[in-house]
């Protein structure tokens, strides 16, 4: 039996995030396959074939899923084996309107989701032997043993940001504008000033870092150092120097459930201020 579940809960999640990744019960990523028409599931989720554009669909409880292709996830009418249940999962594009075979109703069970259909199928990830090892299908599990492979992990790998409410000048802050020839003065000032202006250098971001072996623990104290390079590896190798501890893994912390995640290859593109989490090797989980 399914334990009591909360449409809401799960919606909230998916309207904070601007993209993410599934991961199914066999620790195993949804995938756009590269022939932009499959999808399936592989344990490597760090690449661009992982990532998961979210869109929410008007007022409803609903998302779409889009792929790096351009292409959303579609719940088709094509079985995956003659004379069996489960239909295939592919990603499409539909010409004209989108129709609600691209739309999917998340569904909270505990700290994971089921994605459901409009028709009440769900987004199934198969494990066993070959032929269903590895393929997507959705429809409705009819064994205890497989009640699991509709369950899905979400990682948030881009938050959506909100636009700010527009704010309306007051009468007071209007400003008063000079006459034509100081207003002209003032422009040539202000021409002359920025091209004089040398390239703004890259001093690069700041790191803040903690060590800690403990998931729950973000109370600890932060230390913090500049950084310009890009790659993960470099990153890994400062802050060895800077804790004197060897064969760490660098983690971030979801900011939607507190739970870490280890970065790789590259860091974000921006420069932005980074918080990072240092497990050392005994504290890996």
């Amino acid at each position: 039996m399914y334990n009591v579940v909360s449409r809401e809960g799960a919606m909230e999640l998916f309207e904070k995030a601007k993209s993410v990744r599934l991961r199914s019960h066999h620790d195993k990523y949804l995938l756009a396959d590269d022939d932009e028409e499959t999808v399936s599931q592989e344990r490597n989720g760090t690449i661009r074939n992982a990532k998961w554009t979210v869109e929410i669909v008007g007022n409803s409880n609903a998302i779409r899923l889009k792929s790096c292709f351009g292409k959303y996830l579609t719940a088709s009418n094509t079985p995956l084996l003659l004379g069996l249940r489960g239909k295939k999962v592919l990603q499409t594009l539909p010409p004209g309107r989108l129709d609600s075979s691209v739309e999917w109703e998340p569904v909270k069970e505990g700290v994971q989701v089921r994605l459901r259909t409009r028709y009440g199928q769900y987004l199934r990830a198969n494990g066993g032997v070959p032929p269903w090892r590895n393929h997507i299908t959705h429809d409705i599990p009819q064994r205890s043993s497989t009640q699991d492979w509709i369950l899905w992990g979400v990682d948030v790998v881009d938050i959506r940001v909100q636009d700010p409410p527009p704010q309306q000048r007051r009468p007071s802050d209007q400003i008063e504008t000079a006459p034509d020839s100081e207003q002209s003065d003032d422009s040539e000032q202000s021409d002359d000033d920025s091209s004089e202006g040398s390239p703004v250098k890259n001093e690069g971001r700041v790191i803040r870092y903690s060590v800690s072996t403990n998931e729950d623990a973000d109370d600890v104290e932060e230390q913090s150092f500049s950084f310009k390079g890009r790659m993960v590896e470099e990153l890994k190798n400062k802050l060895e120097e800077e804790t004197g501890l060897i064969g760490i893994q660098i983690c971030c912390r979801n900011p939607l459930n507190g739970k870490l995640y280890p970065l790789r290859l590259h860091l974000p593109p921006n420069s932005t201020e980074m918080h990072v989490v240092v497990v050392p090797s005994s504290g890996r989980g």
